[in-house]
């Protein structure tokens, strides 16, 4: 086999890959109503996402280094084998905890996928070349976002949820052999690299500590309970380890250094932000779907294509434009989109007509796409090659992080004001009814008192609803819905106020513009220069940046 053929048997086995695992992350979120359904556990179901989202953000960091002592093959392909594993466990799954821990053994190879596809593009092309790739990696994302929840619909309306998980089969067996094949004249590295162990533990404990005190709070104990006061103390015992570890470790997940640059701490809490609203909000909308408008889970799905189209688009102008104006013009244009498109989902009620959700979600994603590329962009034009990579895995674990205490967060939120809700508006107004006093539908709310939002299941399992008597469901789901709507519109503001503090912090990073392409002339290079010790850099790490930017020769070749 020819060098040629064998890059191009390892390309489709790394967009295969990221392919599948991008799909599943959006095949389970319109799934997740039928879960829901079938197996309980509304009021933990924020953890099916968050479980696969704290594991595969932890591992990101190491999964490069363990690459560089064990090679790129071995690991991806294993990571490749995890994640299959853990799909074929939560397909069998008999309950919400069960799916739940599953689905964290999943992100453990999620995680160690993702970096190690940009990594290994990193190693087989030069850099005039890898924008191309990347672009093309961001549209595989972009093509699984599409697809994925119209395959989750349709999954679940012709067949069975567990479907959802077994579908990783076939694509991962066949993404791992391509892997295998492609890789097989990999050279191993001489050269150890030290993993940063504690580093990697006390940060895992911290997010651990933190996410569970979050979700666990006013829910099953009250915030000024011992159990959630020992979990947030926790947590910050193990951040302040972990910060501590990171000042004198030899390879640190998370370099320190790289704060002094204001242009990073700004796109990574950007990126962080975005991450923060995006996830924590849109697992939220399939429910007002499916549960408040009575839409199929295949509906559902495609409710959400013209936003991931509007994404995509956005994300192709967005890298185009990032070059002609400057990050602040990026970052807050994209972030008052994202304000926009959370206010006008929190304006929807009951009986609202599918086009004008429609519309607000083609806002909501071109603000996405417009911030998507930025952040990228942003960290990789400041920092000279060998920090490059790290710089790069901050971005996506900021952005991660985000994700993982954004899905929490808004849980919580939900969890707390629909207890409010359902106690204000819909218990009153069903104790009123005397068709609802007797059998079946009596037990059901004699049980909801102490866990209300557990009635949200009913509009979510046709199955569920079914043993319900019609004449008494016309008044039993009208108010139910009404308090489902309310409860959902207090998480979409509570997303546009996350979309607004964006806009703010956006205007803090200054007028700065990404230089598309350096010159190797003297002149053009000290404009570099003073560009980069503009933006908050050291002069030291400025001026590696020059002969860096200009030097072709030091990248590595195409194999």
């Amino acid at each position: 086999m020819s060098l040629e053929i064998q890059r191009k048997v390892l390309l489709a086995g790394l967009f295969l890959g990221l392919f599948f695992a991008a799909l599943d992350q959006t095949v389970v979120g319109t799934a997740m109503p039928r879960i829901i359904g079938d197996l309980g556990g509304l009021s933990i179901m924020t953890w099916v996402t968050t479980a696969y989202m704290l594991s595969s953000t932890i591992v990101v960091p190491i999964a490069g280094k363990l690459a560089d002592i064990f090679g790129r093959r071995i690991l991806y392909v294993s990571g490749i084998v995890i994640f299959l594993v853990g799909s074929i466990l939560c397909g069998t799954s008999e309950n919400m905890t069960q799916l739940i821990i599953y689905r964290g053994l999943q992100g453990l190879g999620g995680g160690i996928m993702m970096p190690l596809a940009m990594i290994t593009v990193g190693d087989i092309f030069p850099p005039q070349e890898r924008g191309k790739w990347q672009g093309l990696i961001g549209a595989i994302f972009g093509l699984a976002s599409i697809v994925g929840p119209t395959i989750g619909g349709w999954i679940v309306d012709y067949s069975s949820w567990h479907w959802v998980f077994f579908i990783n089969l076939p694509m991962g067996m066949l993404a791992a052999s391509t892997i295998y094949i492609g890789l097989r004249n990999e050279e191993s590295l001489s050269d150890k690299v030290s993993i940063d162990y504690l580093g990697a533990v006390s940060l895992s404990l911290a997010t651990l500590c933190l996410l569970l005190g979050l979700n666990l709070g006013g829910t099953e104990y009250s915030w000024s309970s011992w159990q959630i006061t020992l979990l947030f103390g926790l947590s910050l015992i193990f951040w302040i380890t972990f910060f501590n570890v990171e000042k004198s470790a030899q390879e640190p997940i998370l370099n320190l250094a790289l704060f002094e640059n204001r242009v990073f701490v700004i796109s990574n809490i950007i990126g962080f932000l975005m991450g923060l609203g995006m996830f924590g909000a849109l697992i939220f909308t399939p429910l007002f779907w499916q549960g408040v408008i009575g839409a199929s889970a295949t509906q559902s799905g495609n409710m959400t294509l013209p936003m991931m189209f509007s994404n995509v688009v956005a994300s192709i102008i967005g890298g185009r434009l990032v070059h002609r104006t400057n990050l602040r013009t990026m970052f807050a244009t994209g972030m008052a989109f994202m304000a926009l498109g959370f206010y006008l989902l929190s304006t929807m009620v009951l009986g609202i007509s599918l086009k004008a959700p429609v519309l607000y979600l083609i806002i909501l994603g071109f603000g996405m796409g417009l911030i998507m590329p930025t952040v990228t962009l942003s960290v990789q034009n400041v920092f000279p090659q060998a920090m490059r990579g790290v710089a790069t895995a901050a971005t996506q674990f900021s952005r991660s992080i985000g994700s993982t205490l954004g899905m929490t967060v808004f849980g919580v939120i939900f969890n707390t004001y629909s207890i409010k809700i359902m106690n204000r508006d819909f218990f009153p107004k069903v104790a009123a009814l005397p068709d609802l006093q007797t059998g079946a539908v009596h037990g059901m709310l004699e049980n909801a008192y102490s866990a209300p939002y557990s009635l949200f299941n009913l509009l979510l399992s046709p199955e569920a609803l079914a043993v319900i008597d019609q004449n008494k469901q016309q008044f039993l789901l009208p108010p139910l819905k009404s308090a489902l709507a309310e409860s959902l519109r207090i998480v979409f503001l509570a997303a546009m106020v996350v979309g607004l503090i964006g806009v703010a912090f956006s205007l803090r990073i200054g007028k700065i513009s990404i230089v598309e392409k350096p010159s190797k002339s003297r002149s053009e290079d000290a404009g570099v220069l003073l560009f980069a010790e503009g933006v908050g850099m050291k002069s030291e790490i400025a001026a590696e940046l020059v002969p860096d930017l200009v030097d072709e020769n030091t990248y590595p070749q195409s194999p």
